[in-house]
């Protein structure tokens, strides 16, 4: 029931107004289309954070904030020694929404992929920078360091968290 409130909930939240989020072909936004864009970033951040805890609340595992703004179920995760530039990891990842549904049949993969080299989630590309080689870690991602507005213009929509498991290989 609550993932059902919960999907509502984001559902009405996302259809509530249509407001610009992008510049018109050939054009610029104004001073006022941002701060509208800005606004409506930062409201709909509050109501992820707040749905995004209230799904923690109801789970057996214990998830904990991290310094980028999404969650992770290991305790002190962003406080381990960083991976530098040009360092080489391989990884996986699945998709899921907050139903637990996976997303993609196939999890993304790259093998020997470059960190400064490569465009990644901004928090995945995050989280690998964290994770122990074979490691895996959940990581609850709110839209805006996922797919954010546009979604992924296949089966993720806009401005849709995602639960995402990562595993260094």
């Amino acid at each position: 029931m609550k993932k059902i409130l919960f999907i509502s909930i984001l559902g009405l939240f996302s259809c509530s107004k249509n407001t610009q989020t992008h510049p018109p072909v050939g054009g610029v936004l104004s001073k006022n289309d941002l701060d509208v864009s800005k606004q409506r970033m930062k409201n709909l951040n509050s109501q992820e954070r707040y749905h995004i805890q209230e799904w923690i609340s109801g789970q057996p595992v214990k998830y904990y904030p991290t310094q980028l703004n999404y969650w992770v179920n290991v305790q002190g995760f962003d406080q381990r020694q960083r991976r530098q530039d040009d360092t080489f990891i391989s990884y996986s990842y699945d998709l899921y929404d907050f139903d637990q549904t996976k997303i993609y049949d196939q999890p993304v993969q790259r093998r020997d992929a470059r960190f400064g080299h490569f465009d990644e989630l901004k928090a995945v590309e995050d989280a690998l920078r964290f994770i122990h080689d074979g490691e895996e870690v959940t990581l609850l991602v709110p839209s805006a360091l996922a797919y954010g507005t546009y979604g992924d213009e296949k089966k993720i929509d806009n401005d849709i968290p995602l639960i995402i498991k990562l595993k260094a290989l």
